[in-house]
């Protein structure tokens, strides 16, 4: 009896805080095609800090290549630099005809390629980017870890892997707005309630740099080096 019991024990998996209902692709595309036509003017302003910040950051590392997870209507865009090329990807066929407009109307001869695809479930090599950069996307993701780990396959070991994001707040009145708000997150299309850890491993949670950017530290830029000479880690259910 005592051998099953710590058998039992063996197989238990550590929990990973994560948003109480999890959100899966039909979900975020139909939300994303109910904002696509006004994501610019309800979002954009909000988002623009961190937005910018992350490409900020992407323009100050090494390397060229550069995936942009989540590159929804092509906001950030404009503002790489001119020697990055990006290649943008996003589950929403109606928020990439914008980026493609935005594309076409400001001459942006540095964004490579912009395709649907599932940030959990890529169709590139390992190893093709320098850099990857998901704005506002690990709380709409239906597996965070999953996203995680993806990007850590596509990245080159050196590299570096980027999120801004809003996390869950540690406690007061915002943590119990964002606990109330959880309820309409498939209406929203992205968790209110979404803790950092559901994302991050405490290892990789240890080696990030994490910036608050404004407005009121609302969101987080996270930084994580992408460890040389290391394989993505396997992603933990």
């Amino acid at each position: 009896m005592s051998d099953v019991l710590h058998d039992e024990a063996a197989e238990k998996v550590v929990e990973i805080p994560s948003p109480k209902s999890a959100l899966d692709a039909a979900a975020v595309k139909a939300a994303y095609r109910r904002w696509a036509s006004v994501y610019d003017a309800v979002f954009g302003s909000i988002s623009a800090f961190g937005r910018k910040r992350a490409v900020e950051a992407v323009n100050s590392l090494p390397g060229s290549r550069v995936l942009e997870v989540g590159v929804g209507t092509g906001l950030a865009l404009p503002y790489y630099r001119k020697d990055k090329h990006i290649t943008g990807i996003d589950l929403s066929g109606d928020m990439l005809e914008r980026a493609r407009l935005r594309v076409r109307r400001q001459h942006l001869s540095n964004v490579d390629d912009l395709l649907e695809m599932d940030a959990e479930a890529t169709k590139f090599a390992d190893g093709t980017f320098d850099i990857a950069v998901a704005m506002f996307v690990a709380s709409v993701v239906p597996h965070p870890r999953a996203l995680l780990a993806e990007l850590k396959r596509v990245v080159k070991p050196g590299g570096h892997i980027l999120f801004v994001n809003h996390f869950l707040a540690q406690g007061g009145v915002r943590l119990a707005v964002e606990r109330g708000m959880a309820r309409a997150s498939h209406s929203l299309g992205w968790h209110p309630d979404f803790a950092i850890e559901s994302l991050l491993p405490p290892a990789d949670l240890r080696r990030a740099t994490l910036q608050p950017v404004p407005p009121a530290g609302l969101f987080t830029l996270v930084t994580l080096p992408r460890e040389a000479g290391s394989c993505a880690s396997p992603m933990v259910a």
